[in-house]
């Protein structure tokens, strides 16, 4: 069923410019009272290998480990797609605790219900 106060940001790149907005986004759209998601595809799910979102930092804004963990405790679901990790040779890789691993139809699952997507 589709909810139209919900929105969901995909992300499918690794520049850590592009790593910011939907976390930043998220985190507003949530303060907004909307309910708001984060999918991780293809290169986008490289920052989730423990150690890696450490490792960028960008202009003024915190190190994106920190946002990424602010925008768990902020109760924002973050997702991981299981064949981009194939994809990756990453098949065998932990990511961050609280990222949850799902399939591909979860992610059209998500599109289909939320009231609107914006992908990086």
């Amino acid at each position: 069923m589709k909810n139209e106060n919900s929105i969901l940001y995909v992300q499918t790149s690794d520049e850590p410019e592009r790593q910011y907005a939907p976390l930043v986004l998220a985190q507003t759209a949530k303060n907004m009272e909307i309910d708001a998601k984060v999918y991780y595809v293809v290169k986008g799910l490289r920052i989730l290998i423990p150690g890696e979102a450490e490792k960028i930092k960008v202009g003024a804004f915190p190190a994106l480990s920190e946002m990424i963990d602010q925008t768990l405790k902020m109760g924002i679901e973050l997702y991981a797609c299981v064949a981009s990790k194939q994809l990756l040779g990453l098949e065998e890789v932990e990511l961050i605790p609280g990222v949850k691993i799902v399939g591909a139809a979860t992610l059209n699952d998500l599109v289909l219900e939320a009231g609107a997507t914006m992908w990086f």
